[in-house]
C-alpha cells in the first residue's frame, strides 16, 4: 500500500509519530546546546572595580586632565585593561602632547575598537576584548608621523613593566573559517586577545583574496594570547579541537579549501608534544583527525574587517559548534 492510500486515520497517526520523532531528536542535533554549557564555565573573568574606574570604564566617563598617573609616565613596559587584563599599548607609541591625558600613535594589532560617538563628533576607542571605555583617537594633528592620537585615560589601564610581559604566552589555531574560531576563543578564560590572519603558506603579506585563490598554501589562523597563570596550551588546544570538526580534510562544513583545513602551529616542543597527544587521544577514541601539527612560522595579521567579525556584524558562527571529545 502506498503512503498516498493511507486512510485518513492512519496519515494522521503517521504524522504524530513522526513530529514526536523529530522533537526528540532537536536535543541531539543541537550540538549548540552543550556549547552554551561549555560557555558559562568558560566565560570572561573581569576584574572588580572601584566606583570610579566604574565611572569611566563602564559609564564611559573621562578623568580629569592631568590627573592620571600615566600622563607623564615614560617607562618601557606594555599598557593593558583594567576590566579584563588584555594587552592595548606599547610603550614605544606613547608620546608627550601635553594635552593632559596619556597619548598613543598606535595600538597593539586588534586590540582596540572604534565607534563613532553618539552626537557624530567624536570616536570613542574601547577594549576590543571586554568593551571598556578607554578614551577618544583623533587623526590630522600632526603631532607624529603616525598623524594619530589615542587619547586614553589612566585609569582605564595598567602598565606592565618591560621584562614581566613574557608570562602571555601565544597560540596560533586553525579550523576552517577564522571568523568562527575567533568568536569561540576570544572569551575563553585565561584569553588575553585574539586577531585573524594567515600562517603557513610560502609568500609574504598575503591578502585574502591571494589565499581564497589556494595559491598561497596559508591557512586561515587564529593568534591567540593568553595568560598561562589562567589556563595553558592543552587546555585551549583541546577547547580548539572541540569547537570545528577535526576529521575534515581541507574543509569546515561548507567552507572548502586547503585554506580551511585544521591546523595546530606549535611554537616549541612543549606545544608540539602537546597537540601530537591530544589528537593521539582522538584516534584512539574512534576519530580519524586531518588535524596538521606544524612548526608556527610568520603570522600575517588579517584586514581589519575580518577582525572580530561576528561581534562587529552581530552575528554567530554558521560551521562552528562545541562537542565534547576529550
Amino acid at each position: 500500500m502506498s503512503e498516498k492510500s493511507l486512510p485518513v486515520s492512519t496519515g494522521f497517526i503517521w504524522a504524530i509519530i513522526a513530529a514526536v520523532v523529530i522533537i526528540g531528536l532537536v536535543p541531539m542535533t543541537m550540538k549548540s546546546k552543550d556549547y552554551t554549557t561549555e560557555k558559562s564555565e568558560n566565560k570572561m573573568t573581569l576584574n572588580s572595580l572601584t566606583p570610579e574606574e566604574e565611572r569611566v570604564i563602564v559609564h564611559k566617563g573621562t578623568e580629569p586632565a592631568s590627573s592620571g598617573k600615566y600622563d607623564k609616565h615614560d617607562a618601557e613596559g606594555t599598557y593593558t585593561c583594567k576590566q579584563c587584563d588584555a594587552p592595548l599599548y606599547n610603550s614605544s607609541d606613547k608620546f608627550s602632547s601635553n594635552c593632559g591625558w596619556p597619548s598613543f600613535d598606535d595600538e597593539i594589532d586588534g586590540a582596540v575598537k572604534r565607534t563613532l560617538d553618539a552626537d557624530g563628533s567624536r570616536t570613542e576607542i574601547t577594549c576590543a576584548k571586554c568593551g571598556g571605555h578607554l578614551g577618544h583617537v583623533f587623526e590630522g594633528e600632526q603631532l607624529t608621523d603616525k598623524n594619530i592620537r589615542h587619547c586614553v585615560n589612566s585609569i582605564s589601564m595598567k602598565f606592565i613593566p618591560a621584562g614581566q610581559e613574557a608570562a602571555v604566552q601565544k597560540a596560533f589555531l586553525a579550523g576552517g573559517c577564522f571568523w568562527g574560531i575567533q568568536h569561540l576563543l576570544k572569551d575563553f578564560e585565561g584569553v588575553l586577545a585574539t586577531s585573524v590572519g594567515y600562517m603557513g603558506g610560502h609568500t609574504n603579506s598575503p591578502t585574502y583574496k591571494e589565499v581564497c585563490s589556494g595559491k598561497t598554501g596559508h591557512a586561515e589562523t587564529v593568534e591567540v594570547d593568553f595568560d598561562p597563570g589562567k589556563t595553558d596550551f592543552e587546555t585551549l588546544a583541546r577547547f580548539f579541537l572541540e569547537i570545528h570538526d577535526p576529521t575534515q580534510v581541507n574543509r569546515q562544513g561548507p567552507d572548502i579549501g586547503d585554506q580551511y583545513r585544521s591546523a595546530i602551529f606549535y611554537r616549541d616542543d612543549n606545544q608540539k608534544e602537546i597537540a601530537e597527544n591530544l589528537i593521539k587521544f582522538l584516534n584512539n577514541h574512534g576519530y580519524a583527525v586531518a588535524t596538521e601539527v606544524t612548526k608556527a612560522g610568520t603570522f600575517w595579521v588579517g584586514e581589519e574587517y575580518h577582525q572580530d567579525y561576528y561581534a562587529k556584524n552581530g552575528e554567530a558562527p554558521y560551521c562552528h559548534i562545541y562537542q565534547k571529545r576529550f
